[in-house]
């Protein structure tokens, strides 16, 4: 049988069960073939609490939290759960002394801005407030909240999303999330080696896939995948996950591209600055014309879930009337997230103490309704994202910059092969010009032939990387730089250990732009995506932090700095997943794709070839 006739029977085997695809006629590459349907396209936005995924067909994606419960493979195990709210850093003597002085600095850019009647804020007591709450007590709704625990009465090796969120803390289930601040959760607990971890994320995408989108994985070689990936991204990671993608879960063909362009693409704009605030990260980049300009990315290690954890430390300073309350429950970590996105807000026009109330629905417990008095606590939590001190997180590295790639073994043709050789290559035609030079000017010509490159002085292996490439350093021998580079080098290692807020963060990425008239673009244009800045006043607030610290040089020439927040009134969690989406409609796609037949011949060599970005 011919390979042509074997394909013909698989189709025809296949349109017998509803399922169709194009034939691939024996010596044609796949990467020619006409463009599939939109609905066998696969759009993966994995995320810190959320995992996003649905065909490209679909009006909105599926959303389910990116975590998963394993059961224990021993009796008796201890039990592990990686956190969700809590983080590392909190617990220092300085920690509280640093949020101190961040609500201090909060406080002073509340009480210096007017409301937009002219009028000052109205100062709300705190001891009032705190009287009133401590002697509030619940009122039971219910003797049962109706809600209950995951049934693991089948011991099932591993729950997934809603499921996993629910399971008893005293049943034999750890908690893993994979991704924790925009990277893999890697750690020294269980589950926290690389292999455990993939893992994990199998389990987690190819349920989503079977459970939400109805495919079977058999059928799953019918298909192909778009995977989103952060902006400031680990290449062996990104390397480990089209593995997955291609290799373990079984896609015929996979697309990378940075969720800061799909945010572009999502909201219909060519150029803009990019504010992605998530649950766990914020990241900033400039877009300009489907490029994400290298040198502007930044990732800073706060997010939303850091709102919700400051809101609740606001609360309790203010005698918050649910004691029981603990960060580490899940079940209180929902709760304190609903009540952030339902109280906390950016309007400065709100003033004054308000009363409210809140429900708390946990599984075997009854349903109780509390009543709660709030002052300036819910503007106060927001505006720690413009002065991350008050998240008084200690002892960590909170803003990141894009760093050069040191390589990789299965690529011996990477950039660091090119820089190099391109150095050699460069400083053979200088020695040539220079050798020429001198022969004209002694009045005779001389045939010249290259100079020998092993010869080339070692400082030349040193290479500032360009400002349209890197903030960073590469090289050996820093003492023999000049004082300019170094003191460069020492400014960018400062720089990174600075917790920079949201506006200053904007701008310096802007500052990095290469152009003015970038520059211009950029304000002109910034996109705020992710769910950590969904709050009332948003949009107006952000506006007038940027107007107010932009450069004045920009403030003439700028006619209007404008902040968008819903795009074509779009919830702003799913832009980046809906360009993506876009992404798999365009003409240029089929250049893209990185088929499974090539990644098990190249490998990692197919990423820099194909990566619509530079790799």
């Amino acid at each position: 049988m011919t390979q042509v006739e074997a394909e013909n029977g698989k189709e025809r085997e296949k349109e017998q069960r509803g399922v169709k695809r194009p034939i691939v006629p024996a010596g044609i590459p796949e990467s020619v073939l006409e463009p599939i349907q939109s609905n066998f396209i696969v759009v993966i936005h994995a995320g810190s609490s959320t995992l996003r995924i649905g065909r490209a067909a679909d009006t909105l994606p599926v959303g389910i939290p990116h975590v998963i419960a394993r059961r224990h493979k021993k009796q008796g195990q201890p039990h592990y759960e990686d956190p969700w709210l809590h983080r590392d850093g909190l617990n220092k003597p300085e920690s509280n002394e640093q949020r101190l002085n961040g609500l201090k600095m909060v406080d002073q850019a509340i009480w210096s801005k007017k409301m937009s009647n002219g009028a000052r804020r109205i100062p709300a007591p705190p001891d009032q407030v705190r009287a009133y709450n401590k002697q509030m007590r619940p009122a039971v709704l219910d003797a049962n909240s109706g809600v209950k625990w995951t049934d693991t009465s089948l011991q099932p090796e591993f729950l997934v999303g809603e499921e996993a969120l629910y399971v008893k803390p005293t049943d034999c289930y750890n908690i893993h999330w994979p991704v924790r601040r925009g990277q893999f959760n890697l750690h020294t607990g269980p589950g926290g080696s690389l292999s455990a971890l993939l893992a994990d994320l199998e389990a987690i995408w190819t349920l989503a896939i079977q459970k939400y989108l109805e495919i079977p994985s058999k059928d799953l070689k019918y298909y192909r995948c778009i995977l989103l990936i952060p902006d400031i991204y680990n290449r062996q990671h990104v390397k480990e996950l089209v593995n997955l993608l291609l290799n373990n879960i079984g896609f015929s063909g996979v697309i990378v591209q940075q969720e800061s362009i799909c945010a572009t693409f999502g909201s219909g704009l060519s150029s803009a600055c990019v504010v992605d605030v998530g649950e766990q990260k914020t990241s900033v980049c400039c877009v300009e014309d489907g490029v994400s300009h290298r040198n502007t990315r930044l990732r800073l290690a706060y997010g939303g879930a850091d709102v919700t954890r400051c809101y609740y430390w606001l609360m309790q300073r203010s005698g918050f009337p649910y004691r029981e309350c603990q960060v580490f429950s899940r079940m209180d970590s929902l709760l304190l997230q609903l009540l952030k996105e339902t109280f906390c807000h950016l309007d400065q026009d709100i003033s004054g103490i308000q009363d409210h109330e809140f429900k708390i629905r946990h599984p075997d417990c009854p349903a109780l309704l509390y009543q709660l008095r709030l002052g300036d606590e819910k503007l106060q939590a927001p505006m720690a994202l413009f002065y991350p001190a008050t998240f008084g997180i200690v002892g960590q590295k909170i803003t990141t910059l894009q760093h050069r790639s040191h390589g990789d073994s299965e690529d011996p043709h990477d950039e660091q092969y090119l820089v190099a050789t391109q150095s050699k290559q460069e400083q053979a035609a200088k020695a040539i010009a220079e050798r020429k030079a001198l022969a004209k000017y002694a009045g005779f010509e001389a045939e010249l032939g290259a100079p020998n490159c092993d010869g080339v002085e070692k400082s030349h292996e040193l290479e500032l990387a360009s400002s349209q490439h890197d903030c960073v350093l590469v090289g050996n021998d820093s003492e023999d730089l000049p004082a300019a580079l170094m003191a460069r080098k020492t400014t960018v290692s400062q720089f990174e250990g600075k917790a920079l807020g949201l506006d200053k963060s904007i701008l310096h990425s802007i500052d990095c732009c290469g152009s003015d008239e970038t520059k211009k673009k950029m304000y002109s244009s910034i996109l705020v995506v992710g769910g950590g800045l969904m709050f009332q006043g948003a949009q107006e607030f952000l506006q007038h932090r940027i107007l107010n610290k932009m450069p004045p040089s920009f403030r003439r020439i700028v006619e209007n700095v404008e902040v968008l927040t819903r795009p074509k009134d779009m919830d702003a969690r799913l832009i980046a997943w809906k360009g993506g989406a876009v992404l798999a409609c365009l003409d240029t796609t089929q250049e893209l794709w990185i088929h499974q037949r090539e990644w098990q011949r190249f490998g990692v060599r197919m990423l820099r070839e194909r990566a619509p970005f530079v790799w």
